[in-house]
């Protein structure tokens, strides 16, 4: 597959500025590329590349209004670069078909129409498959779990009994949904288990990377909200509900009963305490500790997280903590001095 740039152009509602019957074979990273592959800018951080870039041409923002290559201006390079992509890297169509002769079903189990089995998957009865769904080998589908139609689900994925996985959702391998809340009652310095009897619903068009756990409820059931993104080693713990369109980037921890609204993005490495609230549209920046509530529309940092300009303005504080100190070391020694003088 090949376009010019006047060709691309139009495709993602782009102005080229430069040679526009440039060909354009392939893509790359603005660093990686080589003659005949187009790449993007959309961190100014990489702004630097944009002249020593072997690429073809680049995708940029409208800010930018000339370069030694041909350029093709947007309102979004992010986006438009990954119209792009798609265009010219249509994605592997190879996926598993039919159901492999080592899978495992249930007679009571429903299959919808043209659904694909790997080989030693297993599914459970009562479990419902929607039309189009993908599974590889080697994952466990429990019983009562209802998946969607065009999922996708990768290999060694675990959906346990009565999970509900929402159409065209992607799992990523190695993850867990369903398995157990980490709930205990301590009598006599001895930990009882306590029966998680809810489930797990994930809704649509949801993504779930790699070695991530998703735990039941207690009662009721753990939510992640439709059109969310979760990246890999992430853990939801029992009972927490996460809204529509969130990004939850890797390592997050996020402690039961927490309730987290829409559009809510929780940088990596982010530690969310149990039964507080995280208001719709929030973010919570990298290595922050969440011990209470923050409010919709609001930038949170820190440990534990604070309000964006107090966070920095407590930060910038520390960093002055050395020349605080040496200045009272200097003070001390003068008062000293002063007290000695007065003595004699």
């Amino acid at each position: 597959m090949q376009k010019t740039l006047k060709e691309i152009a139009e495709i993602v509602k782009g102005e080229v500025v430069g040679d526009e019957s440039v060909v354009i074979k392939g893509v790359a990273g603005i660093r990686e590329a080589q003659e005949g592959e187009i790449t993007f800018l959309a961190n100014p951080k990489y702004a630097l590349f944009l002249n020593r870039t072997a690429a073809s041409a680049v995708i940029t923002s409208r800010d930018v209004e000339k370069a030694k290559k041909p350029i093709i201006r947007t309102d979004n390079p992010s986006l438009a670069f990954t119209q792009v992509i798609s265009l010219l890297v249509p994605e592997n169509p190879a996926h598993p078909q039919g159901i492999h002769p080592a899978a495992v079903v249930a007679k009571g189990a429903t299959l919808g129409k043209d659904v694909s089995l790997g080989a030693h998957v297993v599914v459970e009865d009562g479990a419902v498959i929607g039309d189009n769904t993908v599974i590889y080998g080697n994952c466990y589908i429990g019983r009562g779990v209802r998946i969607g139609s065009k999922s996708l689900i990768y290999p060694n994925v675990t959906l346990r009994e009565q999970v509900v996985l929402g159409e065209r959702a992607i799992i990523h391998s190695g993850t867990v949904i369903g398995s157990d809340g980490f709930g205990f009652a301590t009598v006599d310095e001895k930990h009882h288990k306590i029966p998680q009897v809810g489930t797990v619903e994930i809704g649509d068009d949801v993504e779930i990377g790699a070695n991530c756990a998703i735990d039941r409820a207690r009662f009721d059931k753990t939510v992640v909200g439709s059109g969310s993104k979760i990246d890999n080693l992430v853990h939801i713990a029992h009972n927490v509900t996460i809204g529509k369109n969130c990004l939850i980037v890797a390592q997050v921890g996020i402690s039961g009963s927490t309730s987290i609204g829409d559009s809510v993005v929780l940088a990596g490495q982010v530690g969310i305490v149990g039964h507080v609230t995280i208001g719709d549209r929030a973010i919570v920046m990298a290595q922050s500790g969440v011990n209470k509530s923050i409010p919709a529309d609001s930038v949170f940092w820190g440990y534990p997280a604070k309000e964006q300009s107090i966070a920095k303005r407590v930060n910038a504080s520390v960093q002055n903590l050395p020349r605080l100190y040496d200045k009272v070391e200097e003070l001390k020694k003068k008062i000293e001095e002063l007290e000695s003088k007065q003595k004699k």
